[in-house]
C-alpha cells in the first residue's frame, strides 16, 4: 500500500496529500453549506499544478459533515478545471448523493448542432426524401378525397352518422358570423376596381363604364375568389385548429372507438355546410362589390344613381353570375376538404395544430388559385 509522502492543512475544511504514481487525494472536512465559508478553488489549482500534475485524483469525505449546492458546485468546477487538464477525477470517496447529482449534472444531452452534423444527409437522399414525402402526401390526399365520397354516398341513402344541430351550428359560423368580414372586404374590393378602372376610362370620357368592370368583374370572379380566401383564412383554420385539438386530445380515437366513423361525423357537415354557404356569401360579396363602384361612381364622378343601376343591369347576365357561384361552390369543398384534411393528418401536440391550422389555410388558398386557373380556362375554351 502506498503511503502518503505529504501533507498539509491548506484551509479550514480542506487539505491534501499525495500518494506515488501521480495520485493527489483531496480530504474534505467539515460542513460545507452556501451559508459557511468554503475554502477557493484557487487553493486546489496551486496543490494541482505544484510539481508534477497528477493522473488522477480522489477524495477522502469520511470527515464531511453537512453539505448542499455549495459543495456541488466546488466540485463541478473542479471537474471542468480537471478536464481541462487531462486529469481523472474519481468520484468513489464523495457521499452517495453527491455522486447522484454530480453524475445528473454532467449527463447533458447532445446539442442540436452536434446532432445536425451527424445526420447531415447528401443532395440526393435529400432530394429521395422529398420525393417520398411528396407522393405520401398526394397518396394521403387521395385516400381522404376517397373518404370523404363513400360518408357522402352513405348520406344520400340515409346511412351517415351525424347531428343535424351541428350542421345548423357549422352553417351559422360559415355564414351569418361572417357576414361582417366579407362586407368589409367586398366593398373595398369593389372600391379598389372602379378606381383602377376610372384611370383609364375617364381619359375616353367613358365613365359609366365603371360599372360595367365593377358588376362583370365581381361576379364572374373575383366576389368568389376573395370569399373564397377570407374564409380560408377564417373557417379553414377553424377547421384544422379543431379537428387537430380533438386529435391532441384523444376524441377522434374515442370516436373510432365507439364505432363512429370521423369523417361521418366531424368532415361530412363541414364540407356540406361551406360548399353551401360559400355561393351565398358570394352572391352578397357581388352586392357588396356592386355598391362599393356604385360608391366611387355617383360620388367620384357624377354618375347618377339610376344610371350605374342600369348601366350595371344591362351588363350583367345570368352566365357571368352563374360562373361566380360555380366557382364558389368549387373553393367551399377545397376549403373545407384542406381544413378537415390537415386537422386529421394532425400530430399530438400543440405545436402541431399550429402547423396544421397554418397548413390548412396555406392549401385552402393555393387551391384557390389553381380552381381559378382551371376554371377561366375552360369557361375560355367553352366561350361562355
Amino acid at each position: 500500500m502506498d503511503k502518503p509522502s505529504e501533507k498539509g492543512q491548506i484551509s479550514s475544511g480542506l487539505s491534501f496529500s499525495r500518494q506515488a504514481e501521480g495520485i493527489l487525494v483531496i480530504e474534505l472536512a467539515g460542513n460545507w453549506t452556501i451559508n459557511d465559508k468554503l475554502p477557493p478553488l484557487s487553493d486546489v489549482q496551486k496543490e494541482v499544478e505544484k510539481g508534477l500534475l497528477p493522473v488522477q485524483i480522489v477524495f477522502d469525505a469520511k470527515d464531511l459533515g453537512k453539505w448542499d449546492s455549495g459543495l456541488l458546485t466546488f466540485l463541478v468546477k473542479l471537474i471542468e478545471i480537471c478536464s481541462q487538464k487531462d486529469i481523472q477525477v474519481q468520484k468513489d470517496g464523495l457521499p452517495q448523493g453527491a455522486q447522484r447529482l454530480l453524475h445528473l449534472a454532467f449527463a447533458v444531452p447532445e446539442r442540436k448542432g452536434d446532432r445536425k452534423e451527424s445526420s447531415r444527409l447528401s443532395f440526393l437522399a435529400k432530394t429521395g426524401d422529398s420525393a417520398v414525402m411528396f407522393w405520401k402526401s398526394i397518396f394521403e390526399m387521395i385516400t381522404f378525397v376517397g373518404q370523404v365520397s363513400v360518408a357522402f354516398i352513405k348520406m344520400l341513402t340515409g346511412k351517415a352518422r351525424f347531428r343535424g344541430s351541428d350542421l345548423l351550428l357549422i352553417i351559422q359560423e360559415c355564414g351569418a358570423d361572417a357576414l361582417p368580414i366579407i362586407s368589409l372586404i367586398s366593398i373595398l374590393v369593389g372600391l379598389i376596381l372602379a378606381f383602377v378602372g376610372s384611370i383609364q376610362l375617364k381619359m375616353f370620357g367613358a365613365q359609366i363604364y365603371i360599372a360595367d368592370l365593377v358588376g362583370i368583374a365581381m361576379a364572374r370572379a373575383m366576389a368568389a375568389v376573395m370569399t373564397g380566401i377570407v374564409m380560408a383564412g377564417r373557417t379553414g383554420a377553424s377547421f384544422a385548429a379543431r379537428i387537430g385539438t380533438m386529435q391532441v386530445n384523444e376524441e377522434i380515437d374515442a370516436l373510432k372507438t365507439s364505432g363512429i366513423s370521423p369523417m361521418e361525423f366531424l368532415v361530412l357537415p363541414r364540407i356540406l355546410a361551406l360548399s353551401i354557404m360559400l355561393p351565398l356569401l358570394t352572391l352578397y360579396a357581388d352586392l357588396m362589390g356592386i355598391l362599393g363602384g356604385l360608391i366611387v361612381g355617383v360620388v367620384g364622378f357624377d354618375i347618377s344613381f339610376i344610371e350605374y343601376y342600369n348601366e350595371t343591369k344591362s351588363s350583367l347576365t345570368l352566365t357571368n353570375i352563374w360562373i361566380g357561384l360555380v366557382s364558389a361552390f368549387v373553393f367551399g369543398v377545397l376549403v373545407a376538404l384542406a381544413g378537415c384534411l390537415r386537422g386529421m393528418q394532425c400530430g399530438r401536440s400543440a405545436s402541431a395544430v399550429g402547423d396544421a391550422t397554418t397548413s390548412a389555410v396555406v392549401t385552402g388558398i393555393v387551391s384557390i388559385v389553381v380552381a381559378t386557373a382551371v376554371i377561366t380556362v375552360v369557361c375560355n375554351v367553352l366561350g361562355i
